[in-house]
């Protein structure tokens, strides 16, 4: 007969999530999950077959938990320049803490990519929904006249994103967010 599960998947996925956000994928071991997530080995291979699968279900809760909060606060601001810069400035206050610990999508391709193509779909979906979000904040604003209406939202959009990836990867670099957010005033003056 087989045992039930003794615990709580979405706890277990979630520390999973920032163990190997401050370690990294290749640094984690599966002693080091076990322990860290107080579960045997054999449940940790029963829920989620690998540490792969387990890594997977983490970037998958990073982006149902912190990437979409950062959406949907993106998608309630008045304002779209004051919108676009509170979720920049946030995520380099959520990418410098512990040390520098960065973001944990940006970490992954940068740790994983080119071989895992599991990873790649995960954080392009991530990065997808970041910028049709980003796109239509500023199709809104161009119709309202906050920004110039030569700007294509795809292309400003699609610029927004690159240009946070970068912070983000500064961030691991300097984690100091007053050397990184007054980068991001520069790069709303693009909307100009």
């Amino acid at each position: 007969m087989a045992r039930t599960r003794e615990f709580d998947t979405e706890a277990v996925v979630s520390r999973a999530m920032d163990l190997f956000w401050t370690r990294g994928y290749e640094a984690t071991s599966v002693r080091d999950l076990t322990q860290h997530l107080g579960i045997g080995q054999g449940s940790l291979y029963a829920a989620f077959g690998d540490k792969d699968g387990l890594y997977r279900a983490a970037l998958e809760h990073y982006r149902t938990t912190l990437a979409a909060a950062a959406l949907r606060d993106l998608e309630e601001g008045a304002d779209a320049r004051a919108a676009i810069r509170a979720l920049l400035t946030e995520r380099i206050r959520i990418a410098v803490r512990d040390d520098g610990r960065g973001c944990l999508a940006v970490n992954a391709v940068c740790e994983r990519l080119p071989q895992d193509a599991a990873t790649r779909r995960v954080v392009r979906d991530m990065q997808d929904a970041t910028r049709e979000a980003l796109a239509e904040v500023l199709r809104a604003a161009r119709e309202r006249g906050e920004i110039a209406a030569r700007h294509d939202p795809h292309t400003a959009a699609a610029f927004l994103v690159t240009f946070l990836n970068g912070l983000l990867v500064s961030s691991k670099i300097t984690p100091d967010t007053s050397t990184l957010e007054p980068l991001v005033e520069i790069a709303l003056t693009a909307l100009d």
